[in-house]
């Protein structure tokens, strides 16, 4: 079920593309604007605050990455990155700025769509912290998710909404092994299709900002052939 009153930018600078995905979005029951140059497009999501963005690596007047780069310093909704299917660079480079998720291009508008409904069904921070678990500690670490707040050494660390989700996920059974398609389906969804090394991606941007050394990590631990697990913070 979609949130009512959900906005979605869609940020696309080729109009037939722009006007197909647009009429999907709104026929699922939410608000769409669509943008075609990039700096339109900050200016546009810093004004209408939308909820989810589909975001065109290959917009002009301001790339793709840059444009996420520049929300991501003033909005923490979702970003969905269009990309060419054999351009991993992008995929990565676009990931590492602070996009969630990706479609390859050429792609099913209908698969868009889902993945933009799994995202509006995912937890926000609402204020409803009361009813939420505890905090949870792991060595320096401190994670809270009611506040949706980590602080490592008793400061604050600026992860996306992904990047928070996984941590949470993982210390809320800090002995468990969870492999990437467990973490696939807490965290984007049972219905979520693509490459699950997208997970890989979004741990290492978790272990960059915990400062966790990958050979020796402290709070992120790698299970081989499995997945992953919470460390033990020492």
């Amino acid at each position: 079920m979609v949130v009512p009153g959900a906005r979605v930018l869609v940020l696309e600078d080729e109009p037939v593309l722009a006007g197909t995905v647009s009429a999907y979005v709104e026929r699922a029951g939410m608000t769409v604007r669509t943008v075609a140059d990039g700096l339109e497009a900050v200016a546009a999501a810093r004004e209408w605050a939308p909820d989810v963005i589909v975001l065109d690596l290959g917009l002009p007047g301001l790339d793709g990455v840059e444009v996420c780069r520049r929300v991501r310093t003033f909005s923490d909704c979702y970003v969905v990155m269009l990309t060419a299917r054999d351009d991993e660079v992008d995929t990565l480079v676009g990931l590492s700025v602070g996009a969630d998720d990706y479609v390859t291009k050429p792609f099913s508008v209908r698969e868009l769509v889902a993945r933009i409904q799994v995202m509006q069904r995912r937890p926000r921070n609402d204020g409803a912290a009361a009813a939420a678990p505890a905090r949870r500690i792991v060595g320096t670490l401190s994670v809270d998710p009611g506040a949706r707040e980590v602080l490592l050494d008793g400061r604050p660390v600026d992860l996306t909404r992904t990047e928070f989700d996984l941590l949470e996920v993982l210390s809320a059974q800090p002995r468990m092994a969870f492999s990437r398609r467990r973490l696939i389906d807490e965290v984007w969804g049972p219905d979520w299709v693509g490459d699950e090394h997208l997970v890989d991606v979004h741990i290492a941007h978790v272990r960059k900002k915990l400062g966790d050394d990958p050979a020796r990590p402290r709070f992120v631990s790698t299970v081989r052939g499995v997945g992953y697990r919470m460390g033990a913070g020492e």
